[in-house]
């Protein structure tokens, strides 16, 4: 059907607006870097009579790189109107109950199924200089990891929080997702589950390189069962997250 997040991503706003009909909100999809753009999205609802806008960037933990970058872009368009809306911009929900709610909900059944000896939470790196400069997302990441774990009781040698997709000489965030898939089978953890709460649709980033090439490297390591936890996505739980939010 065309790129993952793109197919996941319309069909989340589809059903947002299906849900809609009858309070008057509008929603409208916009990717940072692509099309549909930001502007456009913006245009659109104010084209519908929009006069209050909400803006979320569907990164549960905030970085100047991600969420950041998208209050650059909305200000980059609003500074062009005469007549600018009233604005909520959303910066992250990486502690919100529902949003932790929805990722231990997706963890939950897959636990007691699979009985993983470690659950991994892995999420996108960025250069280490970045937290050094006021960047708070490596600690966001790490609350997250630590109030999913808390809802669903486990106990702290059950779980790691590690990050993926480093590029570049800098260091990025570490432990790297990559080293760990290869330790892990060495030291006997050969069973574990792989989730990214960092990511709200999967995307090739989650499905090619956590799902076959991560999954490559643990399997050749020695490891036996990689299960991959799929994002929200479009599902009902996500759907009901961003409404209540």
């Amino acid at each position: 059907e065309g790129s993952p997040l793109m197919v996941f991503s319309k069909k989340l706003v589809k059903k947002l607006n299906e849900d809609s009909k009858h309070n008057n909100i509008k929603y409208e999809l916009a990717m940072r870097y692509g099309r549909p753009s930001v502007e456009k999205g913006l245009l659109s609802l104010k084209d519908k009579g929009c006069d209050k806008i909400i803006v979320m960037p569907t990164f549960p933990q905030y970085s100047g790189t991600t969420s950041g970058s998208i209050f650059d872009a909305v200000s980059t368009v609003l500074k062009k109107w005469r007549w600018v809306p009233s604005l909520i911009f959303i910066n992250g929900y990486h502690k919100n109950s529902d949003y932790l709610e929805a990722i231990a909900k997706s963890l939950k059944d897959k636990i007691k199924i699979n009985k993983p000896q470690k659950i991994v939470f892995s999420y996108h790196g960025i250069p280490k200089r970045n937290i050094a400069k006021g960047d708070p997302y490596y600690y966001f990441c790490k609350e997250t990891t630590e109030l999913v774990a808390k809802k669903l009781k486990l106990k702290k040698e059950k779980y790691i929080t590690c990050f993926q997709s480093r590029f570049g000489p800098d260091e990025w965030l570490q432990p790297y997702t990559s080293d760990k898939m290869q330790e892990l089978p060495k030291k006997g953890i050969k069973n574990i589950l792989v989730i990214a709460p960092g990511f709200s649709a999967d995307c090739l980033e989650t499905i090619e390189e956590i799902n076959e090439e991560n999954k490559d490297i643990f399997k050749e390591a020695g490891g036996e069962v990689f299960a991959y936890i799929p994002c929200l996505n479009d599902s009902d739980i996500h759907a009901l997250f961003i409404k209540n939010l």
